[in-house]
């Protein structure tokens, strides 16, 4: 495998996102965080392909990944690890499958964002508010970063086989559902909030990116996402809290 500048800068800033949101208390914020497209636009430009119909059904794969975590841990009781792996797998193993058999025409991209939109706007309607318990993690950066890089890494080396679907792995979403566990049906909540955001900046990013480029139409595509996210903030201000907290590693 080779590891260029792109995979070089996705570790690094990808883990720092990660690390960053184990140390935020609110999971609110911590979906927040999540939220940022730092691993789209890197893991886009590691894997180097212009952005198509794979990337947006990645973004029902996302989705499904999130829901299938709480639905294992909340639903059925399976510790938090087995059901971040099992969630994680599902995704790896559909993304493998869906890949070769997924149209790449003009027609096919513009349909799939059309999917993605209403099932996001479905998922809206249909997910429910979560008390948000505060948390916070006592175990020191310096210890945490290299874990979280670990995970980072093991990812990126599985890039050769799920390329576009790499650039939406929930890399940051792994370390996430462990940090939220307590508050997954929060996570949950945000998630149709970031693909109503996310399906607009892909959407840019193909239009220009034949005129543009990759790395600046994806640039491009920031000053549309966040805006885009106003939605979550009204959400953010309707959550319940529960103000006590816990430490945990």
């Amino acid at each position: 495998m080779t590891f260029g500048l792109w995979d070089g800068a996705l570790l690094l800033l990808v883990s720092l996102q990660a690390t960053a949101l184990a140390y935020v208390r609110h999971a609110k914020w911590k979906a927040l965080l999540l939220s940022l497209p730092v691993p789209f636009t890197l893991g886009a430009l590691a894997v180097g392909l212009p952005v198509n119909t794979t990337h947006v059904a990645a973004l029902n794969l996302l989705l499904g990944y999130t829901h299938a975590v709480r639905l294992l841990h909340d639903g059925f009781r399976l510790p938090i690890l087995p059901s971040i792996v099992l969630s994680a797998s599902g995704y790896c193993g559909a993304g493998v499958l869906l890949r070769p058999v997924l149209p790449q025409s003009s027609l096919a991209f513009w349909l799939t964002c059309l999917v993605t939109l209403l099932v996001a706007l479905a998922a809206r309607a249909l997910s429910a508010h979560f008390p948000e318990e505060g948390e916070r993690r006592h175990l020191p950066p310096w210890i945490k970063f290299p874990i979280v890089a670990s995970v980072i890494l093991s990812l990126i080396v599985m890039k050769k086989f799920l390329q576009e679907f790499m650039a939406l792995f929930p890399m940051v979403g792994v370390v996430a559902s462990y940090e939220s566990r307590r508050n997954l049906g929060l996570l949950c909540r945000a998630m149709p909030d970031f693909l109503l955001a996310m399906v607009p900046m892909m959407a840019a990013v193909r239009l220009v990116q034949p005129r543009l480029g990759l790395g600046a139409a994806l640039a491009l595509g920031w000053l549309i996402f966040l805006p885009s996210l106003w939605p979550m903030f009204h959400d953010f201000r309707a959550a319940p809290e529960v103000p006590q907290g816990t430490e945990t590693p």
